[in-house]
């Protein structure tokens, strides 16, 4: 589960919350003619947009801001380490008892491809083909939640002009005239809030989460096609190293020290 997003969502719910409460009543923002005006609005133009595919297997994606296990960049590197190990003992044919076992079906694929004897820059563009299409993919789903953070604030402004429609329509009874600026300021309250507590929010991090899945599988192109080369294990570490932050690796550094 990661944490951040789940102290982003509450925090900021109770935040606004303990706002709402020091200076008003809860109730008085709770209006359900403005809440399906703003998601039924914004949830109606993304199908609108997308194909009915796309937008839920979107909804499915999202849970990957909340659960999603982080894969280790130094993990990656000692796989890759072992790999060319094995490769420069026993020969690359050797590698492919190693690529079933990996759980990685990227990895898996690189290595078989190596296996087969393919040509380097084949490999090459076979891996990085794969991941231009996985970024597209991942781009899709953020697009979508971008799309409906832009929708959600505009339907507020609608909700908020049926809302003063009305209360023109009432001028004759000045009593109806507060509460019904109220209702219609509730609706751009709830697009604003939908917009920039869970949308794009989301959106941002299903993109930190592609750019963390994209670099690990960058790092397994490089240590493959350098495994395919032939170079030594040292060398394709310090070449691989220069994927981790520098304050992780001085971290290693220090407990090779104290080692």
């Amino acid at each position: 589960m990661d944490i951040a997003t789940i102290i982003g969502f509450a925090s900021g719910i109770i935040l606004i919350g303990w706002g709402i409460m020091s200076s008003g009543d809860l109730g008085t923002f709770m209006h359900s003619q403005s809440l399906a005006i703003v998601l039924g609005g914004t949830i109606a133009s993304t199908f609108i947009s997308y194909p009915l595919a796309k937008v839920i297997n979107t909804f499915k994606v999202v849970k990957n801001a909340f659960f999603s296990k982080p894969v280790s960049q130094q993990k990656v590197i000692e796989d890759i380490i072992s790999l060319a190990n094995i490769a420069r003992k026993e020969g690359l044919l050797a590698l492919e008892e190693a690529g079933n076992k990996s759980e990685s079906y990227f990895m898996k694929k690189g290595i078989l491809l190596i296996v087969d004897g393919t040509d380097p820059e084949l490999v090459r563009n076979v891996l990085e083909t794969e991941l231009n299409f996985l970024d597209e993919r991942h781009q899709e789903g953020q697009s979508v939640l971008n799309t409906m953070a832009t929708f959600s604030p505009a339907f507020g402004m609608v909700g908020t002009l049926i809302g003063l429609i009305n209360m023109l329509k009432e001028m004759s009874d000045p009593s109806s005239v507060g509460p019904n600026m109220s209702v219609a300021l509730i609706t751009t309250f709830y697009g604003t809030l939908f917009a920039n507590l869970i949308f794009s929010p989301l959106a941002n991090k299903l993109k930190g989460r592609s750019s963390e899945e994209i670099l690990i599988k960058e790092m397994i192109v490089e240590g493959l096609l350098s495994i395919q080369a032939g170079e030594n294990p040292r060398i394709i570490e310090e070449k691989l190293i220069t994927f981790v932050p520098p304050k992780d690796r001085v971290d290693k550094k220090k407990e090779a020290g104290e080692a």
